[in-house]
């Protein structure tokens, strides 16, 4: 399948999904960054990616610039779009227009720690399990329907920095395979479920 990632920062899942495309029978057509600087486009160029910069300051409203970006990822006619590491909050028109086609990296188990800092929020609200979650995007912030979870110990003398390099250790196991779900024509969002090979998740 022919797929887009979205990116805004260093890129590591990134380079999880370029070092396994071949396996997951992904093609990246390009990667998108909401940030010019974001190093995850270097990783890009170096695999000879497409890459484009959307600099989400340079936009009046968000309306504006979910048309700029969804014109551009429209170009590549993208069968899957990847937001590894995206750190926009994409308008109902948007999530709609690529409803079901859009999967979505998140380090905690949700529902628990939408939105930011989760690592350090798990943390200070005592949790003793901590992870990552891949989920379909809807208009909902990180509430879509999930498809898979992977959990880790929080250790007691944790730092929301060492917590987050083991959960990101997971992410880069994790979002490969589920990617390969969907490729491979198993995983798809029906009726706002998750279904996996038939069976709703």
């Amino acid at each position: 399948m022919n797929g887009v990632v979205l990116i805004s920062g260093g890129g590591s899942n990134l380079q999880s999904i370029i070092d396994n495309a071949n396996a997951i029978d992904l093609e990246i057509k390009s990667v998108i960054s909401n940030n010019p600087q974001a190093y995850g486009l270097e990783r890009a160029k170096k695999a000879n990616i497409p890459t484009h910069s959307v600099d989400h300051k340079q936009f009046n409203s968000r309306d504006e610039f979910d048309k700029t970006l969804g014109a551009i990822i429209d170009e590549y006619h993208p069968d899957i779009i990847i937001l590894a590491g995206f750190m926009r909050i994409l308008t109902k028109e948007f999530t709609n227009k690529y409803l079901g086609k859009m999967l979505n990296i998140h380090p905690s188990l949700l529902p628990k720690f939408q939105g930011l800092h989760t690592h350090q929020r798990a943390i200070d609200a005592g949790e003793k399990i901590h992870g990552v979650s891949i989920h379909f995007v809807t208009d909902e912030l990180d509430g879509g329907p999930i498809i898979a979870q992977r959990s880790i110990e929080v250790l007691d003398d944790d730092t929301a920095e060492s917590l987050a390099k083991r959960v990101l250790t997971e992410e880069h196991k994790l979002f490969p395979e589920v990617i390969s779900w969907f490729t491979k024509g198993r995983l798809h969002l029906e009726n706002n479920n998750a279904v996996l090979n038939g069976e709703i998740l």
